[in-house]
């Protein structure tokens, strides 16, 4: 959908990304794992070096990637993230284990939206990151940006999803019913009357909110 020339430009300005992180990039490649784009995980973390945040709420761990490229960034950070999948809850938990970031990063299995009690215990969050299921985006920033701190900063991946959201797919109707709801959700989120947000079109699409001062 996207016209991909500026963000292959942008790719191959990108630092080179360290082994284990180009063994998971070839691993969800193959598996067809849903990872962050090279420029939206690199976008990622030099948002993560300029906030420096102490503790982060990840929605959605998938194999472990994007947890263990905010802990890459800012070693100092810690990492709480949630996963339902339990195949990919117990690769991310071995990943993790073997690229030496145990006492950075920890899991929870179950869904987003029933953990809120476990996750309460750690708040709270300097940065939250959600990139899970895109149906319940909204459910999840409800959910848990009451446990942010005042300066926080949430981040949203995927709002853009391959441009679908500004163009239809007329010809894939569950590609398309997934675009809309993004589409809606990034229209709620924009008119968010104690929040400020901004999406950019980096990897595919990154919102960054803020509290409204």
């Amino acid at each position: 959908m996207k016209d991909n020339k500026i963000d292959l430009y942008i790719s191959s300005l990108l630092e080179q990304s360290t082994d284990w992180a180009k063994q998971l990039e070839e691993y969800a490649i193959e598996q067809n794992v849903p990872i962050m784009e090279p420029t939206g995980i690199a976008f990622l973390q030099q948002l993560i070096r300029i906030k420096q945040p102490k503790k982060i709420l990840e929605i959605g761990t998938a194999i472990g990637y994007s947890a263990l490229q905010m802990v890459h960034a800012y070693p100092e950070s810690k990492v709480l993230t949630i996963e339902r999948d339990q195949v990919r809850f117990d690769q991310a938990k071995e990943n993790i284990k073997q690229v030496g970031f145990e006492q950075q990063i920890e899991l929870i299995f179950g869904d987003a939206l029933e953990t809120e009690g476990q996750v309460l215990n750690h708040a709270p969050f300097d940065l939250l990151f959600i990139d899970a299921a895109k149906g319940q985006y909204q459910r999840f920033f409800e959910l848990y940006t009451p446990m942010l701190t005042e300066d926080a900063v949430i981040v949203t991946d995927n709002v853009l999803f391959k441009g679908f959201v500004a163009e239809p797919n007329q010809e894939n109707k569950r590609i398309q019913k997934i675009a809309d709801k993004i589409s809606k959700y990034n229209h709620w989120i924009a008119n968010q009357k104690d929040y400020h947000t901004i999406i950019l079109p980096i990897g595919d699409g990154i919102a960054i909110t803020t509290k409204r001062k």
